[in-house]
């Protein structure tokens, strides 16, 4: 009987594709070969070898292997297919994900190799003419082990000098392997950072990688110190041929981390993140997967790759909401990485100063080892925290006269301050104060945002832009003024106050050039007083030594949201912002403006116990029966139409009559229109994941079998973040 294989494509079906193979090709799962499919080729993934195809049907062969060994290894593979079935996703566009761009499309999985060069010390004299080669020749010998042909051209050379020197013998092709040989003995020779005996008490709780697979959540408030822990943990267990992963949320955001990790362990540090190039992306991958040894720093999409040497895995930031992808595959990178750790049987540890509610409650429940830090490093203290009542005083830029005073205060030392707004842009609303019109965006169910600095009104949801006008557009009265506070309004009351410091601003507009963000930490890391006016990007565990005072412009905005996370990110994202305060030797001061000083949440910030709150949070969570308490997910659909919308989920709903399930809505999302389409959700809560999984299963199966409105789909989002 001829052999046949079951075939994944990167395309967006929940079933695979059988073929014969050919005579003379083996095939094993996780191997990349190409197909003919319809009229056209494509790329596919072995699922299966060796499987029964219906009968009548006549299979065409595979036209060839693009590798003889699997592009996903066995753990990998598993990890995917679980991840499929988890989060309710077609499983080829799952194991897609874990391949690089490059590989997708069908290119090969080689590096192109990258070329060394080494002055001999012989050769053909230079013409004394040859300025620039002499000067070439010169750099080139300053560099014992050898540079790389990019280094040249980015040092201002030419590929032709390159050639002319080599032709007169006067350099030659090095060998890279020396130059590592040489980062090996740096990494020797840079111990593991030094630990206070608070950090000490908390790394010895740490299982080693021997040990097998466990969970360990590591409370450690801001600024105690949790990264020391990480590289002191990773120096002394993880041995020289193995590889480690650490997620972190955005890293782009956190370029200081990376520089740690590069000190201790120079060559050895991989990143992993969106903004690489396919080049980058196919070197680093083709590292990690034929098993040499880094430490990979990565975001969510790291936790998919296919490692074979993994020992170590490290979620920094485990509370983020970065780590849930929010379209498509819609998985949790620290979800995977938990079920990762559990197949390669080694250490997962998870560290935040404000852990999520589920990764606390499988601490309490025993599932996770609590590991508490409850000191700052060195000679910090944690701030002292304040409410602002901000009722019946004027305002200017969102900023109290006291919250200024405190700013002035904070220069005056010589130090820096730091301002949160939790809107980019000038104003959210610009508003006629004579006809009441508000500028709203054509596609969504939303308001512009004014952005003073390019005279534009902006949609932040669909990226809608139109220009901004002095007048009201409808009735042309000039009462037409912004309403409400952003970083831009905030950044020119700051500059118009203090005219003389430096006023820093740093949310998505300001860092969307590659490298702006490093220039902006630079600036701030010299230490001069400046005032730094952002929104979260600011709480994204930067280490800013010379901030002193952390003002926070409105904290209102989560206390009464319809999501039931809200206060969770509220609590996490104020601790967050204060911890940036008083990590050096000066104490840190925190003012918190407020409508509500005597809101219990609030109140209880003040004292910056996260775990107090959390425990005070995780009782309302049981009395709701929510989430981690319930398993929870969302089927959500969009249409042209609300009508068509509704009508899809009220297809679903007699589908999810099944014991021990509850159902909620139909309902329009909280934006009902976004970039025109109309958005409802029907939400399902149980507590029993098990048999929400096999209902999930059995629904997705019937709805790819239904044929919808042209137009209209639907998604399902299983564990939601968000459920507005």
């Amino acid at each position: 009987m001829p052999s046949t294989a079951r075939i994944a494509l990167n395309r967006p079906l929940r079933r695979l594709f059988d073929y014969l193979v050919p005579e003379g090709l083996s095939v094993k799962p996780g191997q990349r070969v190409k197909i003919p499919f319809g009229r056209q080729q494509a790329i596919g993934l072995i699922v299966e070898t060796d499987i029964q195809p219906p009968e009548g049907i006549t299979l065409k062969p595979i036209h060839n292997a693009l590798e003889d060994w699997p592009a996903l290894p066995d753990e990998t593979f598993q990890l995917l297919s679980w991840a499929s079935d988890y989060y309710q996703h077609p499983l080829g566009e799952c194991l897609f994900t874990a391949l690089p761009p490059a590989l997708r499309r069908g290119r090969p999985a080689l590096e192109k190799t990258e070329d060394w060069w080494r002055a001999c010390g012989s050769g053909v004299a230079l013409p004394t003419n040859a300025h620039k080669q002499k000067t070439l020749l010169d750099w080139i010998a300053q560099h014992k082990q050898g540079v790389k042909g990019s280094a040249v051209i980015k040092a201002g050379f030419t590929r032709s000098q390159l050639k002319a020197l080599s032709d007169k013998e006067l350099i030659q092709a090095a060998n890279p392997a020396s130059d590592t040989c040489q980062s090996q003995q740096y990494r020797e020779a840079v111990a593991a950072p030094d630990l206070s005996a608070a950090q000490r008490e908390a790394a010895s709780q740490l299982p080693l990688p021997a040990a097998g697979f466990s969970a360990s959540l590591l409370y450690g408030i801001t600024g105690s110190g949790k990264t020391e822990i990480y590289l002191h943990y990773l120096k002394q267990n993880l041995a020289a041929q193995d590889q480690a992963l650490v997620l972190v949320p955005e890293i782009n955001l956190t370029p200081q981390t990376v520089a740690r990790f590069q000190r201790y362990f120079g060559e050895r540090i991989l990143v992993w993140h969106s903004a690489l190039n396919d080049r980058e992306r196919l070197s680093a991958w083709l590292k990690i997967r034929n098993g040499e040894p880094v430490i990979l720093i990565g975001t969510r999409s790291a936790a998919l790759l296919p490692f074979t040497g993994l020992k170590t895995l490290i979620v920094d930031e485990e509370h983020d909401s970065s780590y849930k992808q929010g379209e498509g595959f819609r998985y949790s990178g620290r979800d995977v990485a938990v079920y990762r750790a559990h197949l390669n049987h080694c250490p997962i540890i998870l560290g935040s100063a404000t852990p999520s509610l589920e990764s606390y409650h499988n601490a309490l429940c025993g599932k996770y080892r609590l590991i508490r830090l409850e000191e700052r490093a060195g000679e910090a203290f944690p701030p002292t925290i304040s409410l602002l009542d901000i009722r019946s005083r004027p305002l200017e830029g969102g900023l109290s006269r006291p919250a200024l005073q405190s700013i002035r205060q904070t220069l005056d030392s010589g130090s820096q301050a730091l301002v949160f707004v939790n809107r980019r842009g000038f104003a959210p609303v610009m508003m006629c104060f004579d006809c009441g019109h508000m500028v709203e965006c054509p596609r969504c169910d939303t308001r512009l945002t004014y952005h003073r600095r390019d005279r534009a009104m902006r949609c932040h949801h669909c990226d809608y832009q139109t220009p901004a006008t002095e007048n009201c557009p409808k009735c042309k009265s000039e009462a037409f003024k912004p309403v409400g506070h952003g970083t831009e309004q905030s950044e020119d009351v700051l500059a118009a106050n203090f005219p003389d410091t430096p006023i820093v601003r740093v949310d998505r507009d300001s860092t969307q050039r590659k490298g702006s963000i490093q220039s902006i930490l630079k600036q701030v890391n010299s230490g001069e007083p400046c005032i730094l006016v952002g929104t979260q990007m600011l709480a994204k565990g930067h280490d800013f030594p010379n901030v002193t005072l952390a003002v926070v412009i409105n904290a209102d905005g989560g206390l009464f949201s319809v999501d039931f996370r809200a206060p969770e990110q509220l609590i996490q994202t104020l601790l967050q912002v204060s911890g940036r305060a008083g990590r050096g030797s000066k104490p840190g001061k925190v003012v918190v403006q407020t409508c509500h000083s005597d809101h219990p949440l609030l109140r209880a910030l003040c004292n910056g116990r996260y775990l107090d709150m959390a425990d005070q949070l995780i009782k309302e969570r049981e009395t709701g029966q929510l989430p981690p308490f319930r398993a929870m997910a969302i089927f959500r659909a969009e249409a042209d139409t609300m009508a068509q919308s509704l009508q899809i989920l009220d297809s679903i709903k007699p589908l999810t009559n099944a014991p021990g399930i509850e159902t909620w809505g139909p309902l329009p999302a909280l934006i009902a229109r976004r970039a025109d389409r109309h958005r409802a959700q029907l939400i399902l809560n149980t507590d029993n994941r098990r048999r929400l999984n096999l209902l999930l299963t059995g629904i997705c199966q019937s709805l790819d079998q239904t044929r919808f409105s042209k137009g209209a789909k639907w998604m399902i989002d299983v564990d939601p973040q968000e459920t507005g």
